[in-house]
């Protein structure tokens, strides 16, 4: 049985980081670890939050090959390890956090992906992130007219899942899991 590369993407506020967490609670999974340029918010660990890096070894990075996917937004780049990736699919499914473009970056890398989108239920984004409480409201506008753009990729993905309940939705999840290891 061959090991699955999931790639798990939506906009901020929707849960995926909550429904990953779950996800790898319950199975035999390697979480990707990303590296990006951004600071730490609180409570974030280097090494198992993001890498965090500078800007200039980021882009040295780039030059060497070394990322399965990157991408710049906020003013941030974030960008999968290709080694890491490539280590884990020898013995474990491994999943991937991050953003459209990026996901669909990793498509192209690894044709066999499965990319899954989350979302939120309409309306639900912006009260999300107010309760997160670790962005503006400035900075909760930019967020939610990123997810716009990031929404209307939705249709390039395997599978598009709605975060209305989330024991539902990581249960959904799942199936589709072992569905396709059967296969």
């Amino acid at each position: 049985m061959k090991n699955l590369l999931l790639v798990v993407s939506g906009p901020s506020g929707v849960g995926k980081g909550t429904i990953v967490d779950r996800l790898l609670e319950s199975g035999n999974y390697a979480l990707s670890v990303s590296c990006t340029t951004r600071k730490k918010r609180v409570g974030e660990v280097d090494g198992k939050s993001y890498f965090f890096i500078s800007r200039e070894k980021f882009l040295k990075t780039i030059e060497e090959g070394g990322f399965l996917e990157y991408s710049e937004h906020f003013e941030n780049y974030y960008g999968t390890p290709r080694a890491f990736v490539e280590e884990q699919l020898a013995s474990h499914d491994v999943i991937l956090e991050i953003e459209p473009n990026g996901a669909l970056q990793a498509k192209k890398s690894y044709p066999d992906a499965v990319l899954i989108m989350i979302v939120a239920p309409e309306g639900a984004q912006r009260q999300r992130l107010k309760d997160r409480g670790t962005e503006s409201d400035e900075e909760i506008e930019r967020r939610i007219k990123r997810a716009d753009y990031e929404l209307s990729k939705k249709d390039l993905y395997d599978y598009i899942l709605v975060n209305d309940d989330l024991d539902e939705c990581v249960a959904r999840l799942e199936n589709i899991i072992k569905e396709l290891k059967r296969i």
